[in-house]
């Protein structure tokens, strides 16, 4: 089926929204809680599933969703359609610091790769799928590479990635070492496997893990410098666990931390331990 065509502004450095002009008819697929606004004349319809105009009826609608629950992701997309007479824009909002990437997939051969929470947003006919690693050794050790999402169709396809964003074009052969976290993206033919550091010692001291992706070209991978396992990791080590002080941290992380409102303004004004 062909797909819609969708013209698109990415705007913002560092927090980064994509911008979406729909003429009348088109319509854009958005993943749950990603809408940052839209025009009055595009109406929302949650779907279950990708949103795709799916053969199969029931069952490949079922399918669909289970792939996507298995990823990780909602049950349902949500699709804006513009049902007005004129142009209107609909604009989707990265989760968290980091770029957003527009993937034409007519350029990329059809296909792309990605980690499971990087799509963002697509023009409708684009299907989400799901994509497993052959190999059982990326099963066991690759982590956050084993299951993975598969965009398939010939329009544009909206990834998002933490950090900066490095894009990689490998020849035949030509082999790139990552830390398995930072792969965001790649062509079917890029060979994706998991290698053991190799020396005891870096495995338990060196804090890059026990494993790396393996890519092996001919194909493109796209790398991110900020993986939002390795963002929410630092936070949570960085934040006052319950239970604790963390007063002297200067910081007013306690509301968040499970202290409550009224012990955090007590630790915050100086209540507490006082010398009178």
């Amino acid at each position: 089926m062909a797909m819609d065509v969708v013209d698109y502004e990415i705007r913002g450095a560092e927090m980064q929204f994509v911008e979406i002009e729909l003429d009348p008819g088109e319509a854009a697929v958005g993943e749950a809680g990603s809408l940052m606004f839209m025009d009055a004349g595009i109406g929302m319809e949650t779907v279950f599933g990708d949103g795709g105009r799916q053969a199969g009826g029931l069952f490949g609608k079922l399918l669909g969703a289970g792939k996507r629950l298995i990823t990780g992701e909602s049950l349902f997309t949500t699709v804006y359609t513009n049902q007005a007479h004129a142009k209107q824009r609909v604009a989707f909002a990265a989760p968290y610091p980091g770029k957003i990437l527009p993937m034409d997939l007519r350029q990329l051969g059809g296909t792309l790769i990605c980690q499971k929470d990087a799509f963002l947003c697509a023009a409708r006919g684009v299907s989400l799928g799901l994509y497993l690693q052959q190999k059982l050794s990326v099963g066991f050790f690759g982590g956050e590479g084993f299951i993975m999402q598969r965009l398939d169709g010939d329009g544009l396809a909206f990834v998002h990635a933490g950090g900066t964003v490095v894009r990689r074009d490998l020849q035949p052969g030509q082999t790139l070492l990552i830390d398995t976290g930072c792969v965001v993206a790649m062509t079917p033919g890029v060979n994706f496997e998991i290698q053991y550091v190799g020396k005891i010692k870096t495995a338990l001291f060196g804090g890059e893990g026990l494993f790396f992706a393996r890519v092996t070209g001919p194909g493109t991978v796209w790398l991110q410098s900020l993986p939002f396992s390795r963002l929410a990791s630092r936070v949570f080590a960085a934040a006052p666990q319950a239970g604790g002080g963390g007063r002297e941290e200067g910081s007013i992380l306690p509301f968040a931390a499970g202290a409550g409102v009224l012990g955090g303004l007590g630790g915050l004004f100086g209540g507490g331990d006082r010398d009178d």
